[in-house]
């Protein structure tokens, strides 16, 4: 029996590029699909916050001479092209989803709404949400933040390429201790980066779990959801 009955899974942009420079890697959406099809065989109700890195952030363009707002509307339509690659792929293995974004798009995508992504989840649908917040100067991060709470999901998922939360980075520090489980305040005391302090906070005020997780490995999401393995670091209260 699964743990929890709805779930956010947060991806980043720049996973979707596997070992391109950027843009979407098919090979890399069609293992993301495998990994969430055996929760979506066990009616998990699923929503998932993609980011739009492997196209375009909106801090990269500031640093090239855009202005930051535009930056940051125009890297919230990569996450929208990034949903509708997704949506492609799942629908190519009979998973139903349902694209909201952050700022309306007709006729690609409905705008962000608390009980239109409900309804879609609970009729079985995968709710994959995009356009950030809607918002320039916020990250996807707390978009997965805020749309967690507003759809009441049970954890953030949160996929990356290590495999937890560490007391320091481990790709530069092989010392580094990984922690199993960890609450909010000791994140804050030991001044570690999860999410984004914003994002963070949400979750904190929100009582929101969080479970940090390598996506890349195979079978992982399965054996945390489906299995109640711990291969990631569980972040709570």
């Amino acid at each position: 029996m699964a743990q929890y009955k709805r779930i956010l899974l947060k991806l980043s942009g720049e996973s979707l590029r596997g070992d391109s420079s950027n843009g979407i890697d098919p090979r890399i959406l069609d293992n993301f699909a495998g990994e969430i099809l055996p929760l979506f065989k066990k009616g998990l109700q699923i929503a998932i916050v993609i980011g739009g890195g492997n196209i375009f952030r909106g801090l990269e363009g500031k640093s090239k001479g855009f202005d930051r707002v535009q930056g940051d509307y125009m890297g919230m339509l990569a996450t929208v092209i990034n949903g509708m690659a997704m949506q492609s792929t799942f629908e190519q293995l009979n998973m139903p989803t349902h694209i909201l974004s952050g700022i309306e798009i007709n006729p690609l995508c409905d705008k962000m709404n608390r009980r239109h992504a409900i309804e879609m989840l609970e009729q079985g649908k995968i709710v994959i949400i995009t356009g950030g917040t809607g918002n320039p100067f916020f990250t996807t991060d707390t978009a997965a933040a805020l749309r967690a709470v507003e759809i009441k999901a049970d954890v953030i998922l949160k996929g990356t390429r290590v495999d937890g939360v560490y007391s320091d980075d481990p790709e530069k520090n092989p010392e580094a201790v990984k922690f199993d489980k960890i609450s909010f305040d000791d994140v804050y005391k030991k001044k570690l980066k999860v999410m984004d302090m914003t994002a963070f906070t949400i979750c904190y005020e929100n009582n929101m779990p969080i479970i940090v997780f390598n996506m890349n490995k195979e079978k992982n999401l399965s054996k945390i959801i489906l299995e109640g393995k711990n291969t990631g670091t569980l972040v709570k209260g």
